[in-house]
């Protein structure tokens, strides 16, 4: 009985994604189901944007940001971290606080995301982030002098389960400039991280 269910399952599966139109490639990178940059194709839940040949994703205030890599084989897709106005330590996306996804959006900030946090005000020392001496956001200072985080407060911790898996937040008052690196390790220098935030996106529903 089991096995009929599955069969009959997998058969819809396969006879709805027959009927799924693929969205158009962007410049030159595929856009894969279930990802959607119009009407008529892809599965508009998926909401991204095609905009002059270049892949971005929309947050939920607004803010795009540019899709670096898409993984269709591990639901993920990459975007490249706002950038850190020279020589003020914040980043660009400050003005709405950072990377907010919306709460009923099947995308979520994967685990995989260490986050680093700069020019922070003295309250963040009450959090269980690690803002030692030895602390990632050491190694990204001293390779970006022109960011003007230089001897800032910062502070880096992994974006585990326990915490909100649809924000990353900066403001004034707090901190007011990220990064985040996908699968950092301690011993690599900061040239060889790999710069991205990490989206991962849940299976659609038939």
């Amino acid at each position: 009985m089991f096995r009929i269910l599955l069969s009959a399952f997998l058969l819809t599966s396969i006879t709805y994604m027959s009927y799924v139109e693929a969205c158009p490639r962007c410049g030159n990178v595929e856009v894969p189901y279930p990802l959607s940059t119009r009407d008529g194709c892809g599965d508009s839940r998926y909401k991204i944007y095609c905009n002059n040949g270049v892949l971005e994703f929309m947050s939920a205030e607004g803010f795009y940001y540019r899709i670096l890599s898409i993984d269709s084989f591990a639901s993920r897709l990459v975007l490249s971290p706002p950038l850190i106005q020279s020589h003020s330590c914040s980043s660009s996306d400050l003005g709405v606080g950072g990377v907010r996804l919306d709460g009923g959006s099947p995308f979520n900030i994967s685990t995989r995301n260490t986050i680093m946090l700069f020019n922070c005000s003295a309250n963040i020392l009450l959090s269980p982030l690690n803002c030692s001496s030895n602390s990632f956001c050491r190694k990204f200072e001293a390779l970006d002098v022109e960011s003007g985080c230089k001897d800032t407060l910062c502070c880096h911790y992994l974006k585990d389960s326990s915490m909100n898996s649809h924000k990353i937040r900066v403001r004034f008052g707090g901190c007011t400039a990220y990064t985040s690196v996908i699968d950092v390790r301690p011993n690599d220098p900061a040239e060889a991280w790999n710069y991205g935030i990490e989206l991962q996106w849940a299976a659609p529903h038939l």
